[in-house]
């Protein structure tokens, strides 16, 4: 079986990812999840947490192959092994958008225009 497929899902991290959804959520990772990404608001399907090779990232549509990051205080000392981890799934075929969480609480309609126009882009 392919492994993109499924989009190299690994059900190793299930557990991990199950903890971030739940238990260590940012407040701005909860805020974009009910303001913008929950329930089909953005017109797509996305997901919380998922684990793709051996990343959890923080969200992720399937069908337009895009991960949407929240980048906060925890990835201050995290810029080399974001930048790797970003090009890795780059090179798998996946478009990696990056928010800090400061503009998420504090510029949330801006946040929405990009991440639409970003859709709207991968749609065409």
């Amino acid at each position: 079986m392919n492994p993109s497929n499924n989009h190299f899902y690994n059900k190793k991290l299930i557990q991990n990812a199950r903890e971030l959804r739940s238990v260590t959520a940012t407040k701005a990772e909860r805020y974009l999840w009910k303001s913008l990404l929950s329930k089909n608001q953005t017109g797509h399907r996305f997901l919380r947490q998922r684990p793709i090779l051996f990343y959890i990232v923080d969200f992720f549509c399937p069908k337009l192959k895009l991960i949407i990051e929240v980048d906060g205080s925890s990835h201050f000392d995290k810029g080399e092994y974001d930048l790797i981890r970003q090009q890795k799934l780059q090179n798998i075929g996946y478009t990696i958008v990056r928010f800090q969480e400061g503009d998420l609480l504090n510029n949330l309609d801006d946040v929405a225009i990009n991440i639409r126009n970003v859709i709207y882009s991968l749609e065409m």
